[in-house]
């Protein structure tokens, strides 16, 4: 199968995904579709997605995160690390304990903007995004009129 494309991208193969299938990263020249990338890939992680759900509720220590989510504490700091690698999480210290609290400046936003994508473009309930490959003839496409 043959892959046309533009001139200004740059592509590489990578086999950084955890499930060791390997992805192909097509990068712009200004970087943007690098950052794209590695934002996404380290939400990509459904432990990782139900730490900062969690965290929304308030500052937690990874035992509070390990108990909540009936996971090993060495999963979940395994999990945290990118988080605050990132800055998606913030830590700080408190005597013997650290405390994760989510930044809310930048993923508040998000889960909203994702929230609102699912209600208006998801008539599935996010049920195409699960099985589309399972069952893909079961899903038309859909046509949405936009209004402006």
């Amino acid at each position: 199968m043959e892959t046309f494309l533009p001139a200004n991208f740059i592509c590489y193969m990578s086999s950084l995904s955890y499930d060791d299938s390997f992805i192909w990263v097509f990068k712009l020249n200004s970087n943007l579709a690098e950052t794209c990338y590695r934002f996404f890939s380290t939400l990509s992680n459904p432990t990782r997605l139900a730490i900062l759900e969690h965290l929304r509720e308030g500052p937690k220590n990874v035992k509070q995160i390990s108990e909540s989510l009936g996971q090993e504490q060495s999963m979940i700091s395994h999990n945290l690390k990118p988080l605050v690698r990132c800055r998606f999480v913030f830590v700080e210290r408190k005597w013997k304990e650290r405390l994760y609290s989510l930044n809310k400046e930048t993923m508040e936003p998000l889960f909203k903007l994702f929230n609102f994508h699912a209600q208006k473009y998801c008539p599935t309930k996010g049920v195409c995004l699960r099985d589309w490959r399972k069952r893909p003839d079961k899903f038309d496409t859909a046509y949405i009129n936009h209004e402006f």
